[in-house]
Parts: C-alpha cells; structure tokens; sequence
C-alpha cells in the first residue's frame, strides 16, 4: 500500500520533508489462551476448550436451560403455509430440548396467520386469546414465536415495540426464507437466543464457578456495559438513545439486564445513570436512575450488594475521554450513595474502542501457527507496548478470530481503576469475558456487556423508529419523513426541546437479555 500511494514522489511531503518507511512497526504481542467453558453435567461434553476462537454445541447441553412450557406463535409471511410453520417450530422446539432447554411441544393456541398491515391488532388478539386460558391456570406465556416474511419493513420495529413495552412479552422472530430451509445450525442458533430471552445461561467460565478470577471471584462484582447511539447524519432532531446493561449473576457473569433511555440529539453523556426524580404524593424529589436501578437488581437477583464495579463504556472518542468520566463517574459515586450512606464500592471504568485505524499483522504471516484461517492474527493476541500511550493504561486485544477482511483489534483504555487490576489480570478477564457472548458459540471482537448495551440502544430506537437498519439509520426517506411529521410513535423534539421518553418497558422484559 505504501508503495502504491508512492508517498516518496509526492511533491508536499518532499517539501515537509516527510519520509514514510515501507515496513511496517515491529511491536511485542502475547497470545492469551482461550478459556475452559462449562456446559450442563448431562451433556456428553461436560467442558469445552475453544480452537482458534470458535466451538460448537455437539454433544453439549446449556448450563442452565430455561424453561418454555407456555408459547405460542404468529405467521406474517404468506408465502409460508400453516403446515411448514407447524413443522417448523417442532423443530425448534426438538432442538432447544436437544440443547438442553425444557420447551413444550404444543402452543397453548393454535397458531395465528396474519396480514403485517394488522401487526397491534393480530398480537393484542393472539395474546388476549392465549392469556384467557393460561390466567385459569395463574401461568404467564413465556415466548411468542413469529415467522416475518424476509421484506418485512416496519413489521419488526412494531412487534418489538408491542410485546416488550405493552405486552410484557419475549419474542423470537425468524424470517421466511430459514423457515423453510428449516437448518440444524440455524435452529441451533435461534435455540441459544431463546435460552437466554427466558432467562437461561448458554455457557459460562470454568474459572467464574470455581471463583478463581482475580479480582471478580473473591467478592461480589458486578460488571456494566454502556453505550450511546446516534441518529444518522441529517438527522437533525432525532434523540440519542443510551443504553446500559449490567450482570445479574455472581460468581458466573454472564446473564445481563438491559435498560435504555432517550437524551437529547448527539449528546455523548449517558444523563440517566443518575437522576433525582419528583415524587407528587410526597412533594419532595427521590433518587433514580439506570445505575441505581441496576445496583437494586443485581441484590435482589443474588442476593449480595456489589462490593467492586467494572463499567466498560462504548463509543467514546479520545477527546471525550475525560468529559465522561468526570460526568460518568460521578453518577455511579451518586447511585451508590443513594442506597446506603458510605457505600461506595471500588470502580473500574474501561473506555472501549472499535473505530480506529490501528491494523496488526503476523510478523511471520506464512507460519500456520501465527494466524488463523483467514490468515489474521490469532484471537487473544494483546499488544500493550509501543503502539499504546506512553504512560496511561491501554492496550489492544484482538480477541475474536477473523472471518473476512483484516480483523480491527479493539482498543481498551482505562480511565479509572480503583480495583488495581494488573495489566495481565484485566487483560485476561476481557479476554475471558468475550467467549461468554450469548447469540453464537464464537468469542466476540469487543467485550459482551459493551455489545449488549450496542444491541439494547439498537433495539430502542425501534421503538421510535420502526424502519431502522442494521446500523441504527433510517432504512427509507418516507420513514424518515413520516415520523419527523410527529406521529403518534416519535419520540423526536424540536432541536433544543425536551426530548420525549421512550415507551417503558415492562418489568419482566427488563430482567432478562430481551435485546438478543
């Protein structure tokens, strides 16, 4: 590349006198090795060791099987006949009790076709309809299964909307076309995200159970993941949505409870981690906030307070860094305080990086040990010398194995470490942390409570916004248009105005990993 740009020919840099070396920089890197994963006793496998960064479910049951004994399932897609929808979701339901799930053969209803113009009507009646026997039995409907036709427009943002801020309700949808291919390794798929939907466990770390994690395993810890999105560019009055997710489970860390929020337009700091809140009745204000929120259901979950905070925070940019750890970390002090007088437990706060320029290669790219298939570096190479700031604690990690293109290691940067984390100890408990990623059975480019609190502000702006795309932008001008006109779904302000909550989700789609 630098010598197809011929940057020795080019006229400014010889008058700078600037010269570019054709070889890249030599840096010291360490490969971590994979970690030992659990699975349930009476699997055949009962532990696993990842190879170059990726397993599988054979021979394997989850660790903890949730349990699906009342669902039901809507078809939206014509094309797909009531036998086919039938048969497939027979499959699936074989497959999540093969992968160790306890999931009813039959619905509690019938299934229900019905048109994707008619989406709040065929939801409320087929919930209503379901609801009318379970309530006889004081059972709730644990999982709506939903067949989208594969150009489902809107259809998706709606129904995500209605089930998680209305109905109360999880879902799994699945497009047409994976219907009727009717896959084992798609089914397998979808089977790991019901689980953890319904407040299972896919996997969890060998070392988590036997509490050996330095500086995690010894005293209740509770892990935050944190991340803003924006609008798209010209959009000019859409709200950032902000989202934080926090695990629930300890020692094992790997179940996390999302909760999300709108802010005001490309505001970077996340403004309900803490908040003091009117309350009428008593005349008087009460605190609040997503922190606080999550602090509370982490005790009630394992019955501990949290004595130590890891907060992995996405999407912050160098020139922000301290902006939002001054703002930040004064609103997990606040919320801590909030909740007992003097407590403050010890705070690690890890900004982490995905877009940068920064690209590593095998030194010795013909040697088939030094890189994966794919020919990248290998996952768990850390380099944390040379490329990284002189005298404050970053490194790079590289922890997911490459599928196309050169892998982008992400860059983790700490900012504040009250827990004295050594730099193997925190590199290692990343590291660790992305084989636990719940949607796939690959570790992950970035650590998995900052990709789940990506995916829970994704999802939110669904709820505003029912044509968004896989990037969080509007997927049509007439989308666009529509909703900027105030329809009775906008969550958008004139620019400077308050910003418009998003709809609230009920309590038991909160508690569980509703975003997957």
């Amino acid at each position: 590349m630098v010598r197809h740009n011929a940057y020795h020919e080019d006229p400014y840099a010889k008058e700078f006198g600037i010269r570019i070396s054709e070889k890249l920089a030599l840096v010291e890197a360490r490969v971590l090795p994979p970690p030992l994963l659990k699975y349930h006793e009476t699997g055949r496998d009962k532990e696993c060791l990842p190879r170059v960064g990726q397993w599988n479910m054979m021979n394997k049951k989850m660790v903890n099987g949730g349990k699906v004994n009342h669902w039901t399932c809507i078809n939206f897609a014509r094309n797909v006949q009531e036998s086919v929808a039938y048969r497939f979701c027979q499959e699936l339901a074989q497959m999540c009790r093969i992968s160790g799930m306890d999931f009813a053969f039959e619905p509690v209803i019938p299934s229900l076709t019905a048109r994707p113009d008619q989406v709040e009507r065929a939801l409320k009646a087929h919930h209503r309809d379901a609801m009318t026997i379970l309530r006889q039995q004081s059972k709730e409907l644990d999982l709506l299964l939903v067949i989208l036709p594969d150009n489902n427009g809107s259809l998706y943002g709606d129904l995500k909307r209605i089930c998680e801020t209305e109905l109360g309700l999880v879902s799994q949808c699945c497009l047409a076309r994976h219907v009727y291919k009717m896959s084992k390794q798609y089914l397998a798929n979808v089977a790991l995200k019901i689980n953890v939907k319904v407040g299972g466990r896919n996997t969890v770390l060998v070392d988590a159970v036997s509490r050996r994690i330095p500086l995690v395993s010894d005293r209740p810890t509770i892990i935050f993941g944190a991340d803003v999105t924006h609008p798209h560019p010209g959009e000019d009055t859409s709200p950032s949505i902000a989202a934080v997710v926090a695990s629930q489970d300890w020692p094992e860390i790997t179940n996390y409870a999302g909760l999300v929020c709108a802010q005001a337009h490309r505001q970077e700091l996340i403004q309900d981690l803490f908040k003091l809140e009117p309350d009428p009745q008593r005349g008087t204000v009460a605190p609040g906030g997503m922190i606080r929120e999550l602090l509370i259901s982490f005790r009630k979950a394992t019955g501990e307070k949290p004595q130590r905070i890891i907060f992995y925070r996405d999407g912050v940019s160098e020139g922000q860094f301290y902006q939002v750890l001054l703002h930040e970390l004064d609103a997990i002090r606040k919320a801590c305080a909030s909740l007992e007088s003097g407590y403050q437990p010890p705070v690690t706060f890890v900004v982490v990086q995905k877009r940068h320029h920064t690209r590593l290669f095998a030194s010795n790219h013909g040697d088939q040990r030094s890189v994966d298939r794919s020919g990248n570096i290998l996952p768990g190479t850390v380099v944390d010398s040379k490329i990284c700031h002189p005298t404050e604690f970053d490194f790079y990690l590289c922890s997911h194995a490459g599928i196309l293109g050169t892998s982008r290691p992400a860059h983790y940067h700490v900012l504040w470490d009250e827990n004295k984390f050594s730099a193997d100890e925190l590199h290692t408990l990343t590291n660790n942390l992305c084989y636990t990623y719940a949607r796939c059975t690959r570790s992950v480019s970035i650590v998995p409570p900052a990709f789940y609190a990506h995916l829970a502000a994704f999802r939110a702006r669904f709820y505003m916004e029912p044509e968004t795309s896989d990037n969080g932008s509007m997927a049509s001008a007439t989308a666009s248009r529509a909703m900027a006109a105030g329809g009775p779904r906008s969550t958008r302000a004139p620019a400077g105005g308050p910003v418009r909550p998003l709809p609230a989700l009920k309590d038991n789609v909160k508690r569980v990993m509703f975003y997957c």
